[in-house]
């Protein structure tokens, strides 16, 4: 596992509060959409913010926007393509968090920190459909790198567009098709091996009987305004995480992204 260390350590702040909030939001494009997260972190506060498809090497990226609204932040990504970051609220850490990456984090898709006993990852998964075979090599390796983190005692909690939909539940009947990538059973069996090393969905645990719950919506056709949509982004945490949370809650009108944000509430 690599870490980039900035020279300091997390410390976390005197007096925090014991609630956590956590955001997370594929913005396809963080250049084009620097002002909505900024909007979106004044309006909602979180504690710490994942990030996916920044699309951005740091160097691009108007990190002083996010300094003036309160937040450290860590950007991974290359020019137009994937990427993704890390943001985490100043009153949680005196100084800027060592960020790791697992040795499996290829084109910019993983990093993590530590925050108040809670292991936080910002991830993006392939899409798989350019290269199918990377994709399930890249969830194979998440779970394998859950089963070891959670192996050593870190309470974790995995954040991101993870491009699988579940179950058919996840997906708009009008959009459900066999065997598309997205909905595939070898993708979905290698996600929930993911769940099975000791993750809940947060989201769909709160909401369990809910199908008209989506966070990403095909930009034709109106599909967003008529929420023909898939849930393919998630908030996952270590079962006693999970047991604490308050609210999971998809922003399905927010942003110009393909993709909603979510924010959940955990008393940690």
């Amino acid at each position: 596992m690599l870490c980039y260390v900035p020279g300091y350590g997390m410390h976390t702040a005197a007096g925090a509060a014991s609630r956590m909030k956590i955001l997370s939001w594929n913005v396809n494009g963080i250049r084009a959409r620097a002002g909505e997260v900024a909007d979106l972190l004044a309006r909602e506060q979180p504690d710490v913010a994942c990030l996916q498809e920044i699309k951005a090497s740091a160097d691009q990226v108007p990190i002083a926007l996010f300094e003036m609204a309160g937040y450290w932040s860590y950007w991974h990504g290359g020019k137009g393509y994937s990427g993704i970051a890390l943001l985490v609220h100043r009153a949680r850490c005196e100084k800027s968090p060592d960020v790791c990456h697992p040795d499996f984090n290829t084109e910019h898709r993983i990093a993590s920190l530590r925050v108040d006993r809670l292991t936080i990852a910002s991830v993006y998964v392939p899409n798989g459909g350019r290269n199918f075979p990377a994709k399930l090599q890249f969830l194979e390796a998440m779970g394998n790198y859950v089963a070891a983190t959670r192996a050593q005692g870190e309470q974790l909690v995995v954040c991101g567009d993870m491009n699988v939909a579940r179950t058919n539940m996840d997906v708009h009947p009008k959009e459900r098709k066999p065997n598309a990538v997205g909905q595939r059973p070898d993708e979905r069996v290698l996600f929930e091996r993911v769940l099975a090393q000791g993750l809940v969905d947060v989201g769909r645990a709160l909401d369990p009987d809910n199908d008209q719950l989506f966070t990403w919506w095909a930009p034709w056709r109106n599909l967003r305004q008529r929420n023909i949509g898939w849930r393919i982004d998630y908030i996952l945490a270590a079962t006693s995480v999970a047991q604490s949370a308050r609210a999971c809650r998809v922003f399905a009108d927010f942003g110009t992204s393909d993709h909603a944000p979510l924010v959940a509430e955990f008393e940690v």
